[in-house]
């Protein structure tokens, strides 16, 4: 689902477009951009924020607000195992939910963090780069998201579109489904899989895919068709 037919481009380069974009799905979705800690702690309290926990997939670096809008928290939950299968490493997380009053000296006054929809996190380096501007240019490219290369410090700002990746992550779900009724227990990987999040969409485990197909890791592939174990 594409926000009113717009995209930025694809180039993670941000600027004044890839802002107004950002604002407007803000202003769609009626956000509220937050003034204090004490209201974030509010929006906590009536559900329009959730905690970001701690995983072993990600890091939370130096966060004072652990908190965003729940499909922010799904699409950390998703896209942070698969980092970690393609690169080996734990995603980085250096920013989420931030007040008006808490913003560095250098954010955009027309920042969306305060609104709950944004996180930032840690450019890599070598592969584990590619890796993430890829799956992130795709999702650009999807229009679910808008993503930006940040330098001063290296970062990648990342505004999440909720309805849009909610109704993004359905369909996918929905194909898997299918897939798997009309394949008879069988699944055909596709970019940015992981056997992590392969076993929990099909109720199973990781040991038991691997088992099930000879597997002596977790390194797979887009178009390898996979047995589903019963």
């Amino acid at each position: 689902m594409a926000v009113s037919g717009e995209t930025s481009g694809q180039s993670l380069r941000g600027g004044t477009r890839s802002l107004d974009l950002q604002n407007r799905v803000a202003r769609e979705h009626d956000f509220t951009y937050i003034d204090t800690p004490a209201q974030v702690e509010r929006f906590v309290s009536e559900g329009y924020l959730v905690r970001v926990p701690a995983s072993p997939d990600y890091v939370l670096h130096e966060i004072s607000f652990p908190y965003a809008r729940p499909e922010v928290k799904l699409f950390i939950s998703r896209l942070a195992p698969q980092y970690r299968s393609a690169c080996g490493e734990r995603l980085v997380v250096t920013s989420l939910t931030r007040p008006k009053n808490r913003q560095p000296i250098n954010a955009s006054p027309r920042s969306v963090h305060p609104t709950g929809m944004a996180l930032d996190f840690r450019r890599p380096a070598g592969k584990c780069r590619a890796w993430l501007e890829r799956v992130l240019l795709q999702l650009e490219g999807s229009g679910v998201l808008e993503a930006t290369m940040e330098r001063r410090p290296p970062h990648y700002h990342v505004a999440l579109f909720p309805q849009q990746y909610a109704a993004y992550v359905d369909r996918i779900a929905r194909a898997a489904a299918q897939r798997y009724a009309a394949g008879g227990g069988r699944y055909e990987v596709r970019p940015g899989d992981s056997l992590w999040e392969i076993a929990r969409r099909h109720d199973t485990t990781v040991t038991r895919l691997r088992s099930a197909n000879n597997l002596d890791g977790s390194r797979i592939y887009p178009g390898q068709v996979l047995t589903l174990p019963g």
